[in-house]
């Protein structure tokens, strides 16, 4: 679908249209221990879907989205009373590459660093709420493991356009 952000960089991404399956819980994604995976899980598994990756999750309320792949796409594949089907329209985020467990805290840092950029890029703003972006399954040690965190962007209606083609890029300690 798209290529992983590096480790610590910040970029912007034009991510295409995309169908996904998504389940959702009232409750935080950090607070779920899983229980939105095994409900997507269960869905492919039935339906005879390959797992693609990456995985989204949106944080609060939580929701989780596996994407339909390429070679799935042509199946008729139909919503349940737990996952239901919904297209993405294309969209413009700023993400940030991540290396380590799936933490809430985790998440929380690097969004500091996104909402950092955002304010020192004036000419985008935000376009919606952040969401982490999983590349690993669950069996994978979370040192190993990559993410990010995307946050949907558009150029800024209130702020100088002068940065839109030369955005100032985090700076790493």
């Amino acid at each position: 679908m798209y290529e992983k952000t590096p480790v610590g960089k910040i970029l912007i991404l034009d991510l295409p249209e995309r169908v996904a399956m998504e389940a959702s819980t009232d409750k935080p994604y950090f607070s779920e221990n899983n229980g939105l995976f095994r409900k997507l899980f269960r869905f492919i598994n039935q339906n005879d879907i390959a797992m693609t990756t990456p995985v989204e999750a949106d944080i609060n309320p939580g929701k989780m989205r596996f994407f339909v792949g390429n070679k799935d796409i042509s199946k008729k594949i139909e919503s349940s009373e737990q996952v239901k089907l919904i297209k993405i329209s294309p969209r413009k985020v700023v993400s940030i590459g991540i290396r380590g467990g799936y933490t809430e805290k985790k998440f929380q840092e690097n969004l500091k660093h996104l909402n950092n950029w955002l304010d020192g890029n004036t000419s985008f703003e935000a376009d919606g709420m952040a969401y982490g972006v999983y590349w690993n399954g669950p069996f994978i040690p979370g040192l190993f493991k990559r993410s990010e965190i995307h946050i949907p962007i558009r150029l800024s209606r209130n702020r100088p356009n002068e940065n839109s083609s030369n955005p100032k890029p985090l700076k790493q300690k």
